[in-house]
């Protein structure tokens, strides 16, 4: 992020009319999770206590809804004296003034709604009832007249004296619910109230201590000095197998021996299995984890445990940087350059930028990591805002695979088939050595496009402006926008031939359909995001290609993050050109960070690797720098193309998209929208203009593009653009997407 980016002063909280911590009063503001930019007034009833930061139920018309008492100077006027009172005080600790800072900061620079950030802290309402106990028993008692085998497998077990559940007590003794009871009815087994059980052990940063090379720990040392310096951002660009992870976690081992919590963000929920073994083996302990496949009742113990500083250590998504965290004190970005990072919906935040501000709000360090650093992050670590530790090699000297550049104009795949002869041959060679290969194509499902030879029907999602894709595995065509699926006919639906339907291009379920037909004895495996059995199939697979248990590896770019596979030698990937197609600012860039980490899979424990790009424009500059080897003519030169154009992190952009249910609705707004914009020296918008992807779920939209110098205030000229313009009708929308990373 740039200097723009960074939270404003103490000074400048203050004179946005955020008062210092203040004691108890009998009328409160409260900022409840809606819609809403300002909080209510509520009177506080005799008897009871509200201050910033606690958390409280409050009426609102018919209902009473959740909210948090917040730093505002409540506003008190003749009709004051009819204000409602405040319901409840949940028995929860407040919300720190630290994260209440963070929820106004966000609110200020992404142009939303403070309710609407309160939102994603309040994700887990359930948590702020206090967990009962649970109903257990204990060996107490004297022993029954009569012992049975049974009987006696359940005493040796509850031998140790610790309370257990009935039904975990009969799990551990092989015996029936019965026999317990029996042993319950004799008075051998008392009842006992078993307390909640931790969610998370405190990890001890003493554990088990890594051995680093000396880039490593010259690198690690900085990180621990680092921990007692207040704000500061880091930056850990290292070559893919470099041993990034073990690096930071010394920073992680610092703060938890001072005490501190932590949070590890990593981009993609699939890497969490891998990632908790890897923390366990160094901290003895796994962490904490937050994102949406984790139990709704584990979320809730989780948010407790973080509100009350029992959790010590967080491995999460994005939002879990919205964690009510009162002692937070350092900020992991794992993979900092990873798209998953930014919000699209609602809220729309990127966590990497969003995490170096809770790091200047909070005054500790922040430590963004990656192969492919981000061109905003190696641009701020340039000019000397953050700091940047390299690791060039390996770790235990292991070798980066060997690139090559397969011409697609010269050596063409046979008609229908998709892999070039010598990249058939690498794959042949390398499995009969005993390695792995992975294909790489980042493209779902059969084929991305099904059409009728005869008529030339193409199938569309009749909610989207896209092309269904055909999944041949489940027998449907799918949008992979909105989720539309239906069964692939018989019949074309418009001329009605049979079997005219063709497949256009390959998707990874047809690439496996011609490596089953190439190597019918290799042991194929297929990942892609939306495969049958969701996140638990996608970590068995994995965890079964680390442990050799395949051959041949077809995937999509969920393969491409972080993941270890000792026994990969080779990495094709099939469309290297696919990236640039797309017509936006980062595409060199995205393509650049996707091909290197996926190529970078190869060979990460050692012996010799290769990867293969396929493609039919081998001197494109991203190309060249791949094969090359030299990441850092890429950079420089996509930095100075960045710098020329005066775009990001050169100059600010924001978008505005207007959508609604029909096209003249949504284009009617967007006119009037860009009529009421303020003229500025500075400031260009451009459009309304279709956007690329013109319907998604039933909304067609526009777009428009703000930009704006590095200096500018863009958030207080959307502002003042949107108070002068018309209100949208219906169901109309206009949605601020400040430093947009998507321009379809």
């Amino acid at each position: 992020m740039d200097d723009r980016q960074t939270p404003p002063s103490d000074d400048l909280f203050s004179s946005a009319g955020l008062a210092p911590e203040r004691p108890a009063s009998d009328v409160v503001s409260v900022l409840l999770p809606f819609a809403v930019a300002e909080p209510y007034s509520y009177r506080v009833p005799h008897g009871m206590s509200a201050a910033p930061g606690d958390i409280v139920q409050v009426p609102l018309g018919t209902r009473d809804v959740v909210g948090v008492v917040w730093d505002d100077v409540p506003g008190l006027d003749r009709t004051s004296n009819r204000l409602r009172h405040v319901a409840a005080r949940f028995n929860t600790p407040p919300l720190a003034a630290e994260a209440r800072k963070f929820v106004d900061w966000v609110a200020g620079y992404t142009v939303s709604t403070r309710g609407m950030v309160l939102r994603m802290v309040l994700r887990a309402p359930g948590a702020l009832e206090p967990e009962g106990s649970r109903p257990g028993l204990r060996l107490a008692g004297p022993p029954p007249e009569r012992i049975t085998p049974a009987r006696q497998r359940v005493l040796d077990v509850a031998a140790d004296g610790l309370a257990w559940s009935k039904s975990g007590l009969a799990g551990a003794a092989g015996v029936s619910p019965g026999v317990v009871d029996g042993l319950v009815a004799a008075g051998t087994l008392i009842p006992v109230e078993i307390p909640p059980l931790a969610v998370a052990v405190p990890p001890d940063p003493g554990f088990a201590v890594a051995s680093l090379n000396p880039a490593q720990a010259a690198g690690a040392a900085a990180l621990r000095s680092a921990a007692g310096e207040g704000f500061s951002v880091t930056l850990i660009d290292g070559v893919t197998g470099s041993g990034k992870t073990e690096v930071y976690f010394e920073a992680v081992a610092e703060i938890l021996s001072r005490g501190g919590q932590v949070l590890i963000l990593l981009p993609e929920i699939a890497l969490t299995a891998t990632f908790l073994d890897r923390f366990a083996l160094r901290f003895g302990q796994r962490p904490a984890e937050w994102h949406s496949d984790v139990a709704p009742r584990i979320r809730e113990r989780v948010w407790r445990g973080v509100a009350d500083g029992s959790v010590r250590a967080v491995v999460g998504a994005r939002s879990a940087l919205f964690l009510p965290f009162p002692d937070l004190r350092l900020v992991v970005v794992d993979e900092e350059h990873d798209s998953a990072y930014k919000q699209e919906d609602g809220v729309t935040y990127h966590a990497r930028d969003m995490a170096v501000v809770r790091g200047q709000i909070g005054r500790f360090p922040v430590v963004l990591s990656s192969a492919t650093p981000s061109i905003e992050s190696r641009v701020n670590a340039d000019q000397g805002r953050y700091r940047r530790i390299v690791l060039p090699d390996r770790f235990a000297g292991a070798a980066l695979p060997d690139v090559s550049a397969i011409d697609l104009r010269l050596d063409q795949p046979e008609r229908g088939r998709w892999l070039a002869p010598r990249l058939v041959s690498a794959v042949a060679a390398t499995i009969a050595d005993g390695g792995q290969a992975l294909l790489f194509l980042n493209r779902r499902g059969y084929a991305p496009l099904t059409l009728c030879r005869t008529c030339g029907h193409r199938f569309q999602c009749p909610n989207c402006a896209t092309w269904l894709v055909e999944h041949r595995f489940r027998g449907q065509l799918v949008c992979h926008h909105c989720g539309h699926a239906e069964p692939r006919p018989q019949n074309c639906p418009q001329c009605g031939n049979e079997d005219t339907l063709v497949a256009c291009g390959p998707g990874v379920e047809r690439l496996a359909e011609e490596v089953l037909s190439r190597f019918p004895a290799a042991r194929t495996t297929v990942l892609s995001s939306d495969m049958l059995g969701g996140v638990q199939r996608i970590r068995r697979e994995l965890k079964a290609i680390a442990d050799g248990e395949a051959d041949i590896i077809i995937g999509t770019q969920l393969v491409a993050k972080g993941h270890n596979f000792p026994l990969l030698r080779l990495v094709g990937v099939v469309d290297a050109d696919l990236g640039l197609a797309h017509g936006d600012l980062r595409a060199a860039e995205r393509t650049f960070q996707l091909l290197s980490q996926v190529t970078g899979r190869a060979g990460r424990v050692g012996g010799a690797s290769r990867a293969f790009l396929q493609t039919s424009a081998p001197d494109h500059p991203v190309i060249q720098a791949i094969v090359a080897g030299d990441r850092e003519a890429f950079y420089l030169r996509e930095i100075e193309e960045r710098r020329i154009a005066q775009l990001p992190p050169f100059a600010r952009l924001a978008a505005i998209i207007v959508s609604g249910p029909d096209r003249a609705s949504a284009r009617g707004h967007a006119t009037a929208l860009r009529a009421a914009a303020p003229p500025s020296d500075t400031i260009s918008v451009f459009g309304p203009a279709e956007a690329p992807l013109a319907v998604i779920r039933g909304q067609h939209r526009y777009r428009m593009l703000i930009h704006a110098p590095r200096s500018a205030d863009v958030q207080s000229y959307v502002r003042q653009w949107l108070a002068a313009a018309p209100q949208p009708r219906g169901s109309v929308r206009a949605q601020v997407d400040i430093d947009p990373q998507s321009f379809m």
